[in-house]
Parts: C-alpha cells; sequence; structure tokens
C-alpha cells in the first residue's frame, strides 16, 4: 500500500492572493491586514478574489472545489493554467513555476499538460463533433489521419459512435458535455479542469454523466480539478474536497472529513441535511474488527476465545470469513471433543460487507443481524465491523443536528437539489 505522506503533490498553491483592480498591489496590503472583502469593495473599488489559498492536490485524485458564486472557487481554477494571474503567490504544477513560463513555454503548457471542461460545453458550432474533438491534438501538429484516429476513440469511449459527423446543435446537452470531454481527454493532459461541467444540465443526465467521470477516473488516474456548488455532487465525485467563502478556504479535507468534523456553522449548515446513509461509506464509520478464530479445532478455537474481550468471534479458514462462532457454542462442546475440527453447524451464518458499500445498502442486513457485520475488503479480508450501535450513532447525529433548525434559510448555502425523493434526512 502506497503511503499517502510520501506522494508528491502534483498542484502545490502557496500564499496566493487575488484582488482585482488597478491598483491590485497596494490594495492586497489592507488584505493581509485583515480588513473585510465588503470594506475593501466599498473603500477602493477593488473586489477581493482569493485570500491567502494553501492546497496540495495528488496525481490521479478528483479534487473538488466547493462554494457559492463569488466565492472564487472559478478564479482559482484559472490561476492553475494561468488564464488569470495571481496578485501574489506561488502556482507549481509537477514541480514548475507556472508563473515563471514565457509566451511560448506557457503555450506549451496549456497544449500538452492541462484541457479544461466548460458547464456551457464550449463547442465550436461550425466544426463536427469528431473535428471539436481531435481540436486540441490538430493544435498540437498531429497529422490528419493521427488526430481523427484518436478522436474516433475517444467518440466511443463516451458512448458516442456514429455522431461523428454530427454539429453540436444537433446534439442534446448531455452529448454535447460528453463531445466537450472527449475533446478533454483526447490530448492526453495529465490535469483535467472541469468547471460546473455537469450544472447545465438536467438531474437524470448530470448523474449520468457523473457515472461516467467515475467510470473513466477508474481506468484512466487522472489529477482531476472539479468545479461545483453542490455539496451531494462534490461527496459523490471528490477524493478530496475544499470548500471557499468569499476567496477564502474555510476547509479542506476527504469528504468524511467535511461530513463529520465540519470546520465551522458556515461548513456545518450546509452539511447537516445531507443523507449521511447515501454519502458515508462503510470503511469510514466501521470500527475496529473483534477477534478472529482461525484454530483448526475446538480446542484452539477455545482457547482463542477466552483471550477475547468478546463473547463471538469471526471464525475465518483458509478459504476467508465463514461465519460467527459464540462464545456459548465453544461452552456447550464437550472437552471430550476439543481434538475435533470446527463443524459448520456451529456457526451462525451473519453476512459480511464490503468497505466501498454505502452505508445505505447495508441497512437492513445490520439492523436484522444480532452480531456486528464483518467488513471485508476488496481481497476478501476482514478489516473491521459493523454493528447497529455504529450505524445508529452515526445517523442519529445528523438527526440531532436537524433539529437544531435555525429561523434563516440563509444557514442553508449548498442545495442537494438533485434528491429529488423527500428523503434527505437519515433512514
Amino acid at each position: 500500500m502506497t503511503d499517502k505522506s510520501q506522494i508528491k503533490p502534483l498542484i502545490r498553491v502557496k500564499n496566493l492572493y487575488k484582488v482585482f483592480g488597478p491598483n491590485a498591489k497596494a490594495v492586497l496590503k489592507q488584505v493581509k491586514a485583515g480588513k473585510s472583502k465588503e470594506d475593501i469593495l466599498a473603500e477602493t473599488g477593488h473586489t477581493v478574489g482569493l485570500c491567502d489559498i494553501n492546497l496540495d492536490i495528488n496525481p490521479g485524485e478528483i479534487f473538488v472545489v466547493m462554494g457559492l458564486s463569488g466565492s472564487g472557487k472559478s478564479t482559482l481554477i484559472r490561476h492553475f493554467n494561468r488564464l488569470i494571474d495571481p496578485t501574489e503567490g506561488v502556482i507549481e504544477i509537477a514541480g514548475t513555476d507556472v508563473m515563471s513560463l514565457n509566451e511560448k513555454g506557457l503555450q506549451d503548457f496549456r497544449r500538452h499538460k492541462m484541457s479544461m471542461v466548460f458547464q456551457r460545453f464550449g463547442l465550436m458550432p461550425h466544426r463536427t463533433v469528431l473535428q471539436n474533438i481531435g481540436y486540441g491534438l490538430q493544435i498540437q501538429g498531429l497529422s490528419k489521419n493521427d488526430w481523427e484516429a484518436r478522436a474516433h476513440e475517444w467518440l466511443e469511449t463516451v458512448g458516442l459512435g456514429g455522431y461523428a459527423k454530427q454539429y453540436p446543435s444537433q446534439l442534446s446537452g448531455g452529448q454535447q458535455q460528453r463531445v466537450g470531454l472527449a475533446r478533454a481527454l483526447c490530448t492526453d493532459a495529465d490535469i483535467l479542469l472541469m468547471d460546473e461541467a455537469f450544472s447545465a444540465l438536467d438531474p437524470l443526465i448530470r448523474s449520468e454523466m457523473q457515472d461516467q467521470l467515475i467510470e473513466l477516473q477508474e481506468k484512466l488516474h487522472k489529477t482531476i480539478v472539479f468545479i461545483t456548488h453542490d455539496l451531494d455532487e462534490a461527496l459523490r465525485l471528490g477524493d478530496k474536497i475544499a470548500i471557499l467563502r468569499d476567496g477564502v478556504l474555510v476547509q479542506q479535507g476527504e469528504p468524511v472529513d467535511i461530513l463529520l468534523n465540519p470546520a465551522d456553522d458556515y461548513v456545518e449548515a450546509f452539511v447537516k441535511d445531507v443523507n449521511r446513509a447515501r454519502a458515508l461509506t462503510v470503511e469510514t464509520v466501521m470500527k475496529p474488527q473483534v477477534v478472529r478464530i482461525s484454530a483448526e479445532t475446538i480446542g484452539e478455537a477455545v482457547a482463542e476465545m477466552r483471550k477475547a474481550k468478546d463473547d463471538y468471534g469471526y471464525f475465518i479458514n483458509d478459504e476467508g470469513y465463514q461465519g460467527v462462532i459464540t462464545q456459548e457454542t465453544l461452552e456447550n462442546v464437550k472437552k471430550a471433543d476439543y481434538g475435533n475440527a470446527i463443524d459448520e453447524s456451529m456457526l451462525e451464518d451473519v453476512p459480511s460487507v464490503q468497505t466501498d458499500a454505502l452505508l445505505e445498502a447495508v441497512i437492513p442486513e445490520t439492523l436484522e443481524s444480532d452480531h456486528p457485520l464483518p467488513v471485508l475488503n476488496a481481497e476478501g479480508e476482514v478489516e473491521g465491523r459493523l454493528s447497529r450501535s455504529t450505524l445508529a450513532e452515526v445517523l442519529s447525529e445528523q438527526s440531532t443536528a436537524s433539529d437544531k433548525e435555525t429561523d434563516s434559510d440563509t444557514k442553508k448555502p449548498f442545495s442537494n437539489k438533485d434528491d429529488t425523493s423527500g428523503n434527505n434526512k437519515a433512514a
């Protein structure tokens, strides 16, 4: 297993500030002195876009940046490919200081290192679907045969085989965004910037595009910076999430950290209505595994059980987890039979669950079982346990938070608008 602490960030942002206006450098002193964004705008006419942003984005992860309109999220992403230059700060991509690039170096950087997918598709209406997808390769100087071949491959990958000669106006919104995604991927850039890429789509198509992005990412392992204002989307896609408010980075971390440990009232206000059962996986809430009984004989199992604090254990043999064996069952065996092998009839059939399963999917089995369910990883090894009490604790925290309603709708900055079921409370 890779030690995450040893991974070198692909994108590193340090002490990044952006002030919009003719005297940005002078106004920056006021920003650093702690004057508010509103006061600076009123007194100087300058707008604070970003204030002391620090973040690391690792290779192969989907890093989601969230925020309301005006929070600075789109401003931030446009710094990565220098569509916007900072007032002050460092932006490093793969160890290269982006601010040090000259015009030609920046042009090459944009053509080969980064691709971008826009909210409104950004397709050229006078070019066919195939020509739109292959445009970046044409700019790179590839021959017609080469760029067409690669464009055809990506056309098939995003499920639009047969649409090569169509024009954007002949496609639905979802199809146009698939073309935009194929165009961004076609250049084989290391980094994909996606600025509200799915927000213009209706909820069903949006969900399908999220599915496709997850499926593609499992194969491609690109580094994706994804901008959204929708918490459900962020939780579904993000390996890491950063939340901006008025140009300030208020919290960043893994989705479970954001959900279970909000940094302040602002973050807590919009995570409280998330259906945790749909957002959290078993791995994020499971407790350490109980005793493993791996003995071959009943006598050996009795000895292992006596060392344990619990009155049951997960019986595991060469074929993996087999079921639960209890202290009571073992105590009912005569000592004369201690040399016998553990029989299948001695085991209770307690189903296992996978680490990556959503809590929503395992609620019925958890509630029906007298014992905590063993949690298995992808290799079939027991990594932990999930009990009714753990489930109740995690979900009741949400219920408690929901009971603390304030009298202002402004305490709910981000909407979970794709949840049309009306069931946005924990089960």
